[in-house]
This record gives C-alpha cells, sequence and structure tokens, in this order.
C-alpha cells in the first residue's frame, strides 16, 4: 500500500518520525504495482544514458577537446565517483520507496523546503531533457535519411514521431515502455559491442593494443580535463531514474539498489570498453585526427567499417536514432511520474486532481505524461521557431541546462542520505555506506557541477553565446529558491498541506 504523512488508517509503526496515511483511504491514486522487474528497471536507467549517443556524440570531443588520449580512463574515473555516490542512494532506497526518488529522499533527509526545491528542480531537468532529445533524434533522422535515400525530410517531421511514440508510451504504463525499450537498447549495444570486440578480435588495431587510455593519470593530460570529465559525468545522467520505479517494481527493497549498481557499473564497464577498442582500432594518434575532422564520428565509424563491415555503419546509423528515441522515451516517463509524485500529494490542490491521477486500466499518470508532451512540443517548437539548430541549437542547450539542474539535485541528495542516518535507522549506519560515501559523493558532485559552469561555454559549441546558456544558472537557481520559497510559506500559511511535502513512500518500506 502507499502512504503519505498523518492520517493512518491501518496500523502504522509504532510512532513513526513523521507519521503516515493511507492513499487508497484518501482516494489518491497509485501506480500500477508489480508491473516491473529488475531487467526492466535496469534497462529503463540504462535507456537515459543513450550509451551510442554518448559514445558518438561524447567520446569524440572528449578526444579532441578534453581529455585526448586518456578519454577511457576518465569514463573509469566517472564510473568510480558516480559508484561512490550510489552507496548512500541505494542505502536509503532500501528504507523509502518514493516515485519521486529525490525529492522524497531529500524531503526526509534534509526537511520538506529543501525537498520540495529539489523535486521542482528534478522536475524541471527531466521535462527539458525530453526536448533535447526530440532534437538530436530529429537531427540523426533527417541525416541518416538523406544520407542512405537521398531524401530531404525535415527535421521536424522526425520530431513529431518521436513526440507520439513517447506520448503513447506513457499512457500504455512502464511494462509497454519496459519492452519498447529493451528491444532499442540491445540492439544499441550489441552494435557498438560487436565493434569493439571485432578490434579485440583483430589484436587491438593497427598498433596492437596500447593501454595509456586506460591509466587516470592520461585524463588529466588532455586540452581541457576538466571539459573531458564533465561529458564523462553527463553520459551517465539519468541513471539515478531506478529509484522512481520502486513503486512500480515487483520487490524495491532489493530490486532498486541492485538496479542501480548495475546501472552505474555496467554502464561504466561498457564505456570504458567501447571507447578504448574505438581508439585503439584507429590508432591512438589517428583518432586524435579523426575526432578533429569534419566528420568526428569517423571515430567510430572507421573501425566498425574496417573490422565488422559497411552493414554495420549503416545500422550504426539507425541505431544513433533509436537510441536517442529510448532516451527520451526514458526521460519522457521520469518527468510523467515525477509530475505525478508531485501532483498526488496535494501540495498543489488543482494538481492532485490532474496530474496526480493515473490511468484506471493502465496504472499509469497518463495526465502527467500528456502534460509533459504538451511542454516538450512548446520546447521543440520554441527553438525551431527561433531558428535554432535541432542539434547544435535544441539539443545542446536544454541538455546543459538539464544536466545542471539534475547534478545539483544529485549532490543535495548525498547531504540528504548523511543527515536522514544521523538521526535514523541505527541498525542500518555504517561508517562507508552512510557516511562516507554520500559525503564524498556530495562533494564530487559540488565538483562536477563546477566543471560545467566553468566549461559551459566550451560545451555549447556554436552556442557559447546564447541567451539560453546565459540564463542558465539563473534558472536553476530561481526553480531551486522558488520551491523553497514556496515550501516556507505553505508551512507558515498551509500546515496541513506542508505536511504533505515528500512523503508519499510505499508503506512496506516506510521506516523499515
Amino acid at each position: 500500500m502507499t502512504q503519505q504523512i498523518d492520517r493512518a488508517t491501518a496500523a502504522p509503526p509504532a510512532a513513526p518520525p513523521d507519521g503516515v496515511h493511507s492513499l487508497q483511504a484518501d482516494g489518491v491514486h497509485r501506480l500500477k504495482a508489480n508491473a516491473v522487474g529488475l531487467l526492466g528497471v535496469v534497462f529503463m536507467a540504462i535507456a537515459t544514458a543513450a550509451p551510442i549517443t554518448a559514445m558518438t556524440g561524447n567520446v569524440p570531443f572528449m578526444i579532441s577537446a578534453g581529455t585526448g588520449k586518456g578519454t577511457p580512463a576518465a569514463f573509469l574515473i566517472a564510473m568510480v565517483v558516480l559508484a561512490v555516490f550510489s552507496v548512500g542512494f541505494t542505502t536509503m532506497s532500501k528504507h523509502i520507496t518514493a516515485t519521486g526518488a529525490f525529492y522524497g529522499f531529500i524531503s526526509f533527509g534534509l526537511g520538506r523546503s529543501a525537498g520540495l526545491a529539489s523535486g521542482l528542480l528534478a522536475t524541471f531537468a527531466y521535462m527539458v531533457f525530453e526536448g533535447s532529445l526530440v532534437g538530436i533524434f530529429s537531427s540523426f533522422g533527417a541525416n541518416t535519411v538523406a544520407a542512405q535515400f537521398g531524401w530531404n525530410v525535415p527535421w521536424w517531421v522526425f520530431a513529431v514521431i518521436m513526440l507520439a511514440i513517447n506520448a503513447m508510451g506513457t499512457w500504455f504504463g512502464v511494462a509497454v515502455a519496459e519492452k519498447f525499450l529493451v528491444v532499442l537498447l540491445g540492439t544499441e549495444c550489441l552494435v557498438l559491442a560487436v565493434m569493439g570486440v571485432a578490434v579485440a578480435l583483430h589484436g587491438g588495431g593497427p598498433h596492437g593494443f596500447s593501454f595509456a587510455p586506460l591509466n587516470p593519470i592520461n585524463a588529466f593530460a588532455g586540452p581541457s580535463a576538466g571539459l573531458g570529465l564533465f561529458f564523462a559525468f553527463w553520459s551517465w545522467v539519468g541513471f539515478e531514474s531506478t529509484a522512481m520505479y520502486g513503486e512500480e517494481s515487483r520487490d524495491p527493497k532489493r530490486i532498486i539498489p541492485k538496479a542501480t549498481m548495475i546501472a552505474v557499473i555496467g554502464v561504466g564497464i561498457f564505456y570504458v570498453f567501447v571507447s578504448w577498442m574505438a581508439m585503439s582500432g584507429n590508432g591512438i594518434e589517428e583518432s586524435a585526427q579523426l575526432a578533429g575532422s569534419d566528420n568526428p564520428m569517423d571515430v567510430f565509424f572507421h573501425p566498425t567499417q574496417t573490422y565488422v563491415g559497411h552493414w554495420a555503419v549503416s545500422a550504426m546509423q539507425w541505431l544513433m536514432m533509436t537510441g536517442s528515441l529510448a532516451c527520451g522515451m526514458a526521460f519522457h516517463n521520469c518527468a510523467a511520474r515525477y509530475l505525478y509524485a508531485l501532483g498526488r500529494e496535494g501540495v498543489f490542490p488543482v494538481l492532485k486532481r490532474t496530474v496526480g491521477r493515473t490511468h484506471p486500466k493502465h496504472g499509469s499518470p497518463h495526465i502527467a505524461g500528456l502534460v509533459q508532451t504538451v511542454v516538450a512540443i512548446a520546447l521543440v517548437a520554441g527553438f525551431g521557431i527561433a531558428g535554432k539548430d535541432p542539434y547544435s541549437g535544441t539539443y545542446t542547450l536544454l541538455a546543459i541546462l538539464g544536466t545542471m539542474a539534475i547534478l545539483v539535485v544529485q549532490a543535495t541528495c548525498s547531504f540528504a542520505v548523511l543527515n536522514y542516518f544521523r538521526t535514523n535507522h541505527p541498525e542500518t549506519r555504517h561508517w562507508f555506506r552512510t557516511f562516507v560515501a554520500p559525503l564524498l559523493g556530495g562533494l564530487a558532485m559540488i565538483g562536477v557541477v563546477l566543471l560545467l559552469v566553468f566549461n559551459m561555454g566550451t560545451a555549447a559549441g556554436t552556442e557559447s553565446g546564447s541567451l539560453v546558456l546565459k540564463a542558465t544558472p539563473w534558472l536553476v537557481a530561481a526553480i531551486a529558491l522558488g520551491g523553497f520559497g514556496f515550501a516556507e510559506y505553505l508551512k507558515r500559511r498551509s500546515p496541513d498541506r506542508y505536511a504533505l511535502v515528500g512523503r508519499t513512500v510505499l508503506e512496506e518500506t516506510h521506516e523499515r
């Protein structure tokens, strides 16, 4: 059963610190239970990282302008840091299962005001991420169709297709989205893995195996280590979405921690291997030349053509499309669930009757999904009308905006975990899991935010002078402060509504 604060109808745990009440009794809708298993949650999380987009889009840039020949090592560093962050994150998920994930965790750890600020910021991040992915999908689609068929199809046609697919996926529930994403994600990972294995079986490329790209010291020897490391962390954005599927999973206490670690470490090993084999397949120096050329994706296309065949290059072009589609669909689901989590608590009463409802048959946040579709349409249309290129404009600017927002929330979550276990669950407290790991994770996340701030202009490329880019830090700050301020207003003027903030959790996980 899903529960909120302060109106218990079933016998709650003895004197819980915050109290609970039954959503079912209050007529609050919940998501469909037992709809997805471990692999489904893992696939949903990895889809947000879009491995093929992260590899073909980020690696060439990292080689030419960031971490240079130490690019695979940059992924190794990011994997270790994110794994440390995830230790505290997953420990807390064993006690609190909330569709709002960060929203719920931070509300319990740092208080309701910080929770609402973080919830709004996370919602905003996932909402703009979908618009970003619509941009890159449209660009990949137009370019692939033009290259392989000679047809000049306007980019907005692909945008409409993706928006429609995402809307339907959320309407019919997470189980349908899971099946779709399994196919898309499986094929994109397969073609990258085939390239990597083919290079390895051919002795590591023209110059054999070089272990220099795996040396962490070399990650700091490139043109701009800070920029390259930021792009490495960027390649994982969305892995934390595992927690928001807890209410719909079959055994959240077991599944969510496992799924998070699998997503972090599994993706990390994959990134390190694929980027290392791509560089080896070309040769280290040759990879730098290709990365700085007019066709930087040849860093992957060339070894694929050489060691696998032209068919694999053609397949990779299509899978870059489907990979961005899978990523966009996953972010659409994330945004819809955050909107639903905020809505069903009644903090904003009008939202409880709209986005806080679920579909009577599918148990999906269908209204929240439609609202997110409208927002994505508005973002994509607005950037299109402004004349922005779907890739260099829409994708890049919205991705930077969303990434800054979600990194701030991740850092805040680490300190929420630290504070939560300082006063709760003495049986779970551990010097590393609930103190050192969240402390180091939080400090590291602050460092990544600073990497983004200092390298934002370079990361934006041709859009470095854009007003959207210049406004990014201010927008993030305004949303966070606005959420905090509104929560403080509720605390003084409407304590009953304030008491609900971030307190919707599963009964069987509350204060275990």
